[in-house]
């Protein structure tokens, strides 16, 4: 399932990237075609300008503007040397001609830009072809030629320019950008690549714990289960039987029942927490009286496991939250320390406040929890010694509850253990204004 939402993660990337980088070497590509139709489009008006102005024998191709006012000179214009005629300048970018027609389309005069050639008879033919189409601009189809039609100052000129220029910058910057967005593709594919597994590591996180859950809630399900059923099928068997000869095997299935019975409240508080959110219980706790009410609970308990209890509890501390939550919370620590603390062990409790927030400490003399189980141990269905806890009744959902329970209450619950100090749970929360 993560490889292929990973896939769809990484597809779906790729192809809103790949839109956007269509979109924008389209635009490249357009901007190129139009820089260069407005090439061809400025060296036609240039020529148009060089026609128009060597028609008046004013001069001839020079395309910098009108001539100078000034009255002519009479008689014939004396020769100069080549240096010293007046030289064309800002050349038309694409090679171009120009020809003058009379009223029935027949060329009386022709004039060729820098880089055309072409006979008079070739550019009745193109005119020909141009005045066809009955539009003043156009292409001329298998040509590579534009034309220009306009009138000035009574004649009529067509101005032709080579045009595959606009084809030549479409395709170098159609190839320019087919290069470029494929190293831009393939460089976001690996990128894309990295974003998913960092996007989706909480997710597959999520799925691996989910399934391990499930794992896991089956398996202890499993075991009551079987039994409630062999001892269902053992009263079957002796169907005559009174109820007081059968208690036995009654008495099995009470007891497997009430531990189902318990799991299924445990994982419903769980899921009831997952889908809870950021929600925090209202109200507020007196948090020394819930600590001093369960330590009270358990002073038998202790006393039959053989454990001395020691405690230090601060008076009027209160926390924001709900009392019969933090209640459960130190009976899952205080329990899970009394079962921990060996023979003649001791259990610690001390509640104190520590500027803005209430510190509950329980500590618990035994055998230490190994490094490599205490960054397990708030997992669920976690045991670092999974023999001794199922003997003792347990399923690995307390300290996980315990810990859901103080992060619902913006808490922090932490556990530290070593041979010195023996196991100690430590709980942080809030304290409430005044308290």
């Amino acid at each position: 399932m993560i490889r292929a939402l990973r896939r769809k993660f990484i597809a779906a990337n790729m192809l809103l990237v790949s839109l956007v980088l269509a979109v924008v070497f389209a635009v490249q590509v357009f901007s190129a075609y139009r820089r260069a139709e407005g090439q061809v489009t400025r060296a036609q008006t240039q020529t148009l300008g060089g026609m128009v102005h060597a028609t008046d024998h004013t001069f001839r191709f020079e395309l910098g503007g009108p001539p100078a006012a000034g009255p002519e000179p009479e008689g014939p214009e004396p020769e100069s040397p080549a240096e010293d005629r007046p030289q064309p300048r800002d050349f038309p970018s694409a090679p171009t001609f120009a020809v003058e027609l009379d009223q029935a389309g027949q060329v009386v005069d022709l004039m060729a830009g820098p880089g055309a050639e072409v006979t008079e008879d070739t550019a009745q033919g193109l005119a020909d072809q141009a005045l066809a189409r009955e539009t003043d601009q156009g292409d001329l189809a298998g040509q590579h030629l534009s034309y220009l039609l306009r009138e000035e100052n009574g004649r009529r000129y067509l101005v032709f320019a080579d045009n595959s220029m606009v084809a030549q910058a479409v395709w170098s910057q159609a190839g320019v950008s087919l290069l470029l967005c494929a190293a831009a593709l393939l460089g976001f594919f690996f990128i894309s690549h990295l974003l998913a597994r960092l996007a989706l590591r909480p997710v597959e996180a999520a799925w691996t714990s989910q399934r391990q859950f499930v794992a896991d809630a089956s398996h202890e399900l499993k075991t009551p289960v079987t039994v409630i059923l062999a001892n269902t099928d053992m009263v079957l068997a002796h169907p005559d039987d009174t109820v007081a000869c059968q208690s036995k095997w009654l008495g099995y299935i009470r007891e497997e029942a009430l531990g189902m019975k318990k799991l299924v409240e445990d994982l419903l508080f769980l899921a009831k927490g997952d889908a809870g959110g950021d929600r925090r219980p209202a109200g507020t706790a007196e948090l020394s009286q819930v600590v001093n009410e369960a330590l009270l609970s358990f002073e038998p308990v202790a006393f039959e496991a053989g454990v001395t209890l020691q405690e230090e509890v601060a008076a009027e501390l209160r926390v924001p939250g709900d009392a019969g939550q933090l209640r459960r919370l130190v009976v899952i620590l205080l329990d899970n320390a009394v079962k921990y603390a060996g023979e003649a062990g001791t259990v610690t409790v001390t509640l104190a406040g520590q500027g803005d927030r209430a510190v509950l400490r329980v500590r618990n003399t035994g055998r230490p929890i190994p490094p490599e189980h205490l960054a397990h141990i708030f997992e669920r269905f976690y045991r670092a010694d999974a023999a001794r806890d199922r003997g003792q009744g347990g399923y690995g959902l307390g300290l996980a509850i315990a810990k859901a329970i103080a992060d619902a209450h913006g808490g922090r619950l932490t556990a530290a253990s070593d041979a010195a100090e023996g196991t100690v749970f430590t709980l942080s929360l809030p304290r409430r204004s005044g308290g």
